[in-house]
């Protein structure tokens, strides 16, 4: 697939369609004309998943696989398609320039995609009060990030795992009981209950059915960022459709199939333990063993709406994301230093005062 499977041409005027998150659907910004989605909202329901197993073992039907023009950033290492007619530009992860269609990428094709929600207007909106409340930023960023070159709508791509899980576990069980026991304190004896905790074995299984276990499958932005983007309605996914990456762009997995299904049992143990818990009871438990057989693993390849902006202020690059469909808003953290000086001085001359009086 190319950039140009991504582009749209106006039935009207022939200039490019892009895809607008307020009307759902495609728009012509230079005649207006509106033209609908065919096949849209089909919702998540009518996804396909595909056999881990058989794409493990390069048994996936060609069809599955695409291959994408893509510029790779010398700096943050983030491959992302670039329309054909741009021979230069900013990265979108770190701001630094870029030439474009450098290389091409082939990969398993995306399955599903949540379609933008989120405008940019809104986008920067919610951004620049994220900024507003952090009282010791600098002041020049936050006027830099208001005035200068619009966000940009990045498709970032994820992983999906459904399994069966059947484990067997081993530990213990702890009831806590008291004894009453006589102390001296301050020359007195004085009865008080002490906390024991009785432990008895306990072993027995649990099953659980993963769905949708969501793992990010690329590395260019800090992973702290994009967990705390979560919460995604996944519910609101499409069947891919090249119509919703009109006038966006997508970046390209840096995290394959098997590394994502890594990072997957190791949220499927998390919650696996919490079930053992669960299951031994009692007040405190201790888990010795857990044997887990995973079996009808199946996964999708899908493209979540993010928006960003990287910002070059005074040498050092600070950049922010947007959650595209619910508008959480991360970023790193500017401070200032004649801000943070300014309130400690504040506080020693309040603290000075006070005890004056």
């Amino acid at each position: 697939m190319s950039e140009a499977d991504h582009r749209f041409p106006c039935e009207q005027c022939g200039a490019d369609y892009r895809y607008d998150p307020s009307r759902e659907a495609l728009i012509c910004d230079y005649c207006g004309h509106t033209h609908p989605i065919e096949g849209a909202g089909r919702h998540a329901s009518s996804l396909r998943e595909l056999d881990f197993n058989s794409a493990l073992k390069g048994q996936l039907p060609t069809q599955e696989f695409e291959v994408t023009r893509t510029s790779r950033c010398p700096n943050c290492g983030g491959e992302v398609e670039f329309d054909p007619e741009v021979h230069a530009a900013q990265c979108p992860f770190c701001a630094t320039p870029v030439v474009t269609g450098t290389g091409s990428h082939r990969q398993i094709k995306p399955k599903g995609v949540l379609p933008f929600a989120l405008n940019e207007a809104d986008a920067r909106h919610a951004m620049t009060e994220w900024l507003g409340r952090l009282w010791f930023a600098p002041s020049g960023l936050k006027a830099y990030a208001r005035k200068e070159r619009k966000m940009d709508g990045i498709y970032v791509p994820y992983w999906t795992f459904d399994a069966d899980t059947q484990s067997r576990y081993s530990g213990e069980r702890g009831t806590i009981y008291y004894e009453t026991m006589t102390v001296v304190r301050d020359g007195k004896r004085e009865t008080v209950q002490v906390p024991r905790v009785r432990w008895t074995p306990r072993s027995g299984r649990v099953a659980r059915f993963f769905d949708d276990v969501l793992v990010l499958a690329s590395q260019t932005l800090p992973k702290r960022f994009t967990d705390a983007l979560q919460p995604w309605d996944l519910t609101h996914l499409e069947p891919y459709l090249p119509h919703y990456l009109a006038g966006f762009r997508a970046e390209a997995y840096q995290v394959d199939l098997e590394q994502g299904f890594t990072e997957a049992r190791a949220i499927m143990d998390r919650q696996i333990e919490r079930d053992v818990k669960f299951d031994i009871g009692g007040d405190q438990q201790r888990i010795h063993s857990i044997e887990t057989q995973v079996s009808a693993v199946t996964f999708k390849h899908i493209l979540l709406p993010v928006w960003l902006a990287a910002y070059k202020y005074r040498g050092k690059t600070y950049r922010f994301v947007v959650n595209g469909q619910m508008g959480r808003v991360q970023g790193e953290r500017p401070w200032s230093a004649w801000k943070i000086a300014g309130a400690i001085l504040l506080a020693l001359m309040i603290g000075g005062i006070a005890g004056y009086i």
